[in-house]
């Protein structure tokens, strides 16, 4: 009977038979039941089943859609161009029912949970989503010019499934050549010993598609006496025109494929790219932050060493006397850790000179501070009263007058300052009375020490003693005056009752502030021949200053150029000393950096290194930082001797200070030079700073405070 119904009725059977996987058993009970009706009225079940099953056709369609179109596999373009689909026009919800007008994916997809229409919570049920089929379909990919310049979206999904190799497979198989198989892959195991499996599958053939064939004759024969010919393995059939035209659309497909996959390759790894430089920014944020916290250990090693010192300080103090007389402080301040900076400090910003003092007119030849926004002590070329600061006001208190030349060195302890000049002398200021100086009518406690006459001569030692005279003060802040040197006093340093200074006289002195009289003479002379006799090859390098060893004459350099040219004439012999305990270290004009065993009043070792006068210098309990006009900084190594570290500047180095953290120093340029010691990095302080090349600095903890030779003051927070 089936075959005596027309073809309407069998493709209406197919239909419903379609239609069973997506209706619920009403709908199915109801195409059961009308399968056995007569042919006359199918046509108007297929009207019924068109309108039945239309939603579940597209509902499918979109879910296939949305399927195919996985934003998983989408290339960053593809996603790119969506948004470019997702910006044309969308039609408007106007009432609570969502409208079946045609509206884009993206708008519904970015709609909020609640939207304003009514007390009722919106839910997904309530919202039907209906594609923009057409246009996501034809929508184009963001390509250059070129291959596959008009991929679409779709298009350029197919491109990365795996079903995207089909079309090359079918022309190697088209293309291939109908032979028989010959086992190039049986051989090749043969050869290298490998079992094949013959005897396990006997019967099977070990060839395989991948083989290589060999192509007989057509007709087969074998004709004696000729020998056979071999045909081309490239062989292939006679393909069709249109056969070739399809090929050739599919190799332009396939070159799409390729391009698209390039793309997503490509996208890929400028995404890791990105990520690998994230992952290095985060890497280089931590070593940052692991070299801070070397830098914060080393800060509380230093803070721990300056309390105990303060708290011996405060045991000593309390034991004294509180009378009105200038007591020696009972520690120098060079050894001591960070200083209790007010908790103002903390709100300036780092790198930059927050206030400048303006009184000389000359370049800064000496500078020192007793500690933050306490008391300044600077001196000036040409100028033989130093200046007296209030740090915690930025004003000038008063100035100290006596000295008959300029000051070259100066160094402050708490209330008690010490200047020495070119006078030749050494003055020993109080400077709780500078406010109240008056040299006709102060009256205070007067602090004179009978004049000492002793034998002017050389001792084989070295030590030489001549006439030290204390005169009386001229001042109402002078306390005593040292007189011993035949020339220019350089440098000093002095620690709890003891000072040693320096002078162009080549020879370094002991003092002892109590009695102010000189303990010990050193002569640079005597340390440098008798060096040089001892020790081969220790004396000067290439006799670089020739003639200022024979005789106590007079020393001058010519300055490398600074940064702005600038030059002068150095004339300083001995740059820079520092002492603790019985161990002196001292650099000379001869470019050499000496120790000294200042009970005997020797040299005992020779640092030998620098190619220029040393013209300052620092040391610790490990290390020796010496600064040169050979534009280096040496930091040696005191157990060794050897240089632990050299830095290297464009121009001349004339002052310098140090700590475990970092390295300050003026270097003939308008910055203040900074060397982390913990990252190796080199920095410089240039906000606010100077208009000409920094001469002289001093800081403590973040307090900085330098001089140039543009005659101003500068204090710096760092």
């Amino acid at each position: 009977m089936s075959e005596d119904k027309p073809t309407a009725s069998s493709s209406s059977q197919d239909r419903r038979h379609n239609a069973r996987a997506n209706l619920d058993p009403l709908i199915t009970d109801h195409t059961s039941a009308t399968s056995t009706r007569a042919s006359s009225s199918s046509s108007k079940l297929e009207l019924v089943q068109k309108a039945l099953l239309a939603p579940f056709h597209r509902r499918n369609e979109s879910t296939r859609i949305l399927k195919d179109l996985a934003p998983v596999i989408m290339t960053p373009k593809m996603i790119n161009s969506a948004s470019t689909v997702s910006s044309r026009s969308r039609p408007s919800v106007a009432d609570s029912t969502i409208s079946r007008s045609k509206m884009d994916f993206a708008t519904l997809g970015r709609a909020p949970l609640r939207l304003g229409l009514g007390s009722r919570r919106i839910t997904s049920r309530d919202l039907e989503i209906v594609e923009a089929t057409e246009q996501l379909l034809q929508s184009e990919v963001p390509e250059p010019d070129g291959v596959a310049s008009n991929v679409s979206l779709l298009r350029g999904f197919n491109a990365t499934i795996p079903s995207a190799e089909q079309s090359r497979s079918r022309r190697r198989q088209m293309r291939s050549v109908e032979a028989p198989h010959i086992g190039l892959k049986k051989l090749g195991m043969n050869a290298r010993g490998l079992l094949t499996g013959d005897d396990d599958h006997e019967g099977q053939s070990a060839t395989s598609d991948d083989d290589v064939v060999l192509v007989p004759r057509a007709d087969g024969a074998n004709r004696k006496g000729k020998r056979r010919g071999r045909e081309s393995l490239s062989a292939t059939k006679i393909l069709g025109k249109d056969e070739l035209t399809r090929q050739r659309k599919e190799i332009m497909r396939d070159k799409e494929n390729l391009h698209v996959r390039r793309s997503l390759i490509n996208s890929e790894i400028a995404e890791i790219t990105q990520k690998i430089e994230a992952l290095d920014d985060i890497r280089t944020k931590l070593e940052r932050d692991l070299l801070k916290l070397q830098e914060d250990e080393l800060e509380l090693d230093d803070e721990l060493v300056g309390v105990k010192e303060r708290l011996e300080f405060e045991q000593s103090t309390s034991r004294r006397s509180s009378a009105n007389v200038l007591q020696m402080p009972h520690t120098s301040r060079r050894r001591k850790g960070p200083a209790f900076l007010p908790s103002e400090h903390d709100e300036l910003p780092p790198g930059v000179a927050f206030m400048t003092l303006e009184s000389h007119t000359t370049p800064i030849s000496a500078l020192d501070f007793s500690e933050p926004y306490g008391t300044l002590v600077s001196a000036s070329q040409e100028d033989t009263q130093p200046r007296v600061w209030d740090l915690f006001s930025s004003s000038e208190i008063g100035r100290l007058r006596g000295h008959t030349g300029a000051v070259k060195c100066i160094q402050v302890e708490d209330q008690v300052c010490l200047t020495g000049s070119e006078d030749g002398t050494v003055r020993v200021w109080d400077l709780r009375r500078v406010d109240m100086e008056d040299n006709d009518g102060w009256e205070g406690e007067i602090v004179s020490l009978s004049d000492i006459s002793e034998e002017d001569e050389s001792r084989p030692n070295g030590i030489r003693n001549g006439d030290e005279k204390v005169t009386e003060n001229e001042s109402g802040a002078c306390t005593r005056v040292l007189e011993g040197h035949t020339k220019a006093v350089t440098s000093l340093f002095f620690e709890d009752d003891c000072l040693v200074t320096g002078a162009s006289d080549k020879t370094l002195r002991q003092w002892d502030l109590n009695t102010g009289q000189c303990v010990m003479t050193m002569d640079i002379l005597w340390a440098i021949s008798h060096a040089s006799a001892a020790i081969p090859g220790s004396g000067l390098p290439n006799n670089m200053f020739a003639g200022t060893t024979a005789s106590v004459g007079t020393f001058a350099v010519p300055t490398p150029p600074a940064a702005d040219g600038s030059w002068d004439m150095y004339e300083d012999y001995v740059g820079g000393l520092q002492f603790w305990g019985y161990g002196l270290v001292s650099g000379s004009g001869d470019g050499a950096v000496r120790m000294w065993d200042m009970r005997t009043g020797q040299a005992h070792r020779t640092l030998m290194g620098h190619t220029a006068p040393v013209t300052c210098l620092q040391f610790d309990e490990i290390h020796i930082a010496s600064g040169s006009l050979d534009k280096t900084i040496r930091i040696w190594d005191l157990r060794t001797g050897g240089v632990f570290e050299t830095l290297k500047y464009d121009h001349a180095v004339t002052a310098l200070q140090f700590d475990t953290r970092k390295v300050v120093a003026a270097t003939g340029e308008n910055g203040v030079k900074i060397y982390n010691r913990t990252s190796m990095q080199h920095s410089t302080l240039l906000t606010n700073g100077h208009t000409n090349p920094v001469e002289r600095l001093r800081y403590m903890d973040r307090y900085l405070v330098s001089g140039g030779k543009d005659s101003m003051i500068k204090i710096w927070s760092l």
